[in-house]
């Protein structure tokens, strides 16, 4: 009776400061996400006030909040999207990955700690945070910008390389061999495949089945399968966060939006809880001596992002400035980086990794909505000083093509 009275305590105190944090970013109109992040170190060992009774609790939430942001990433989209967006879009991928994986890749294998480190950190410093972006974007009132279908392309491919990207960095940081490696994989790509083809050929049919107009009973099945899926695909060593992925796939229409609006606090619950558990295995005296490379990589990757969102809206024919708010939208890093990180941090793969991810997300995470919102004006103000040191026959040349590639929409 005791312990549990003390579990109640402690998570009780956990879930109250998560909202009183929240309701301070939100007032601060900022990510909640490092301040997650920061009571999880407060919370954990090392920290001010450690755990004792609720850190198995926590874990187990931790675990559904997974789960969980998965799940709600893939309502949003249907299959047909994310094939058309492959179709159109994945040279973007491509230049995405090669920009943003190698950096995090190199800096791994520089620190010396080996192959599967640079894979895991490679992921980390690759996926933007989506959650972030959304918000920021609809903070900034840039929605219906011609730029936005662009960032939301980028998005989706790293969500789509998440299905494969996943299970290859299980494997890896489970020290399994290459053909059990190839087969996680193998299964991985087949029940993506199938999945992707049942809501394309099914779609309505899997909806059908899952809709019901009592929210009671459409939150118990569509929360019971995804959780049931994950289990299943984490028995089969795939991971759990792609079975989540792929059941958000196949709902859509009326049953996708339903159970995103019934969901959404669920997620936000636990998706909290994460960010505190991945804080609470992080020893706040671990961080300072990788504070140096985690800023040097955010400041690497914030460009490299830029970078990605410029010429994905440049390949789309947007304007000038809609590129460089592109690029600036896209550097925020969160969730998804603490997922691929927090993998290598179960498996104790590199003991510095987890402290320096924390510090890369909590750096980017803060960031990211201040380039979103600065790097299209101070790029356009780099820009007019340049054209007013060029000499005047040379700034006609340059600002007639610019002038027929502007156009007003979006700006």
């Amino acid at each position: 009776m005791h312990s549990s009275a003390v579990l109640l305590i402690e998570f009780g105190s956990i879930i109250l400061a998560l909202g009183l944090l929240g309701r301070f970013a939100a007032r601060f109109q900022f990510s909640p996400i490092p301040l997650y992040l920061l009571a999880g170190l407060a919370f954990g060992e090392g920290g001010l006030l450690p755990l004792g009774a609720s850190e198995e609790f926590v874990a187990i939430g931790a675990e559904i909040g997974v789960i969980l942001l998965l799940l709600m990433l893939g309502l949003e989209y249907t299959a047909s999207d994310l094939v058309s967006n492959l179709k159109a879009h994945y040279p973007s991928g491509l230049v995405d990955f090669s920009l943003n994986a190698l950096p995090g890749a190199a800096a791994a294998l520089l620190l010396g700690w080996g192959p599967v480190a640079a894979v895991v950190l490679a992921g980390v410093t690759w996926i933007s945070s989506s959650g972030v972006i959304a918000k920021v974007l609809g903070d900034l009132g840039r929605v219906g910008n011609r730029e936005t279908p662009v960032i939301l392309s980028v998005l989706v491919l790293e969500d789509l390389a998440m299905a494969v990207y996943l299970p290859i960095v299980t494997a890896l940081v489970a020290g399994v061999g290459l053909a059990a490696g190839s087969l996680t994989l193998a299964i991985a790509l087949g029940a993506a495949g199938l999945v992707l083809f049942a809501a394309v050929r099914y779609g309505r049919v899997v909806s059908r089945f899952v809709s019901s107009d009592d929210p009671e009973k459409l939150l118990l099945v569509v929360l019971g399968l995804t959780i049931l899926v994950a289990g299943v695909a984490q028995q089969l060593q795939v991971s759990a966060a792609v079975g989540a992925f792929l059941v958000g796939i196949a709902l859509s229409g009326e049953v996708a939006e339903g159970a995103h609006t019934l969901l959404s606090p669920l997620r936000d619950l636990f998706a909290a809880v994460f960010f505190v558990f991945f804080g609470l295995h992080t020893d706040p005296a671990s961080i300072p001596p990788v504070l140096v490379p985690a800023l040097a990589l955010a400041v690497v990757t914030a460009a490299t992002k830029i970078a990605t969102g410029y010429w994905a809206a440049r390949r789309a024919g947007i304007s000038v400035k809609g590129r460089w708010r592109t690029g600036g939208a896209l550097v925020a890093r969160g969730e998804f980086s603490i997922v691929i990180a927090g993998l290598a941090v179960t498996a104790g793969i590199e003991p510095s990794l987890g402290p320096l991810a924390t510090a890369y997300v909590l750096i980017l995470v803060v960031l990211g909505p201040l380039t979103a919102r600065w790097t299209e004006p101070l790029a356009t103000r780099w820009t007019r000083l340049r054209e007013t040191r060029r000499p005047p026959a040379e700034q006609r040349e340059r600002r007639a093509p610019e002038a027929r590639a502007e156009t007003p929409v979006g700006d």
